[in-house]
């Protein structure tokens, strides 16, 4: 099995009951609102799809984001090896 991890820290979701999950091995809070979280992590982008999601906590110094709210999907996308440029985070803000 292919290894992603090539930083050294570890990514891992802990989800309880869709309600609240834990993130491991985020390097990045790009975006987020009530219905989606964007986050930069060591696997990639990775945007948590839902309805009243709200951050609870944010350690960025060990990687780690708390969420809670009804959790309805998480989605990677890796934009370095598909080509595609990466929209702003003040475009996304301002649509």
């Amino acid at each position: 099995m292919e290894d992603l991890n090539t930083t050294g820290r570890m990514h891992k979701i802990i989800m309880t009951n869709r309600r609240t999950c834990t993130v491991n091995g985020v390097n990045d809070v790009l975006s987020f609102d009530l219905r989606e979280i964007l986050l930069e992590t060591e696997q990639g982008m990775l945007m948590i799809r839902g309805n009243e999601l709200h951050v609870n906590r944010l350690t960025l110094d060990k990687g780690e984001v708390d969420i809670d709210g009804r959790i309805d999907s998480f989605v990677y996308s890796d934009t370095a090896a598909s080509g595609e440029k990466q929209e702003s985070f003040f475009a996304r803000l301002f649509r």
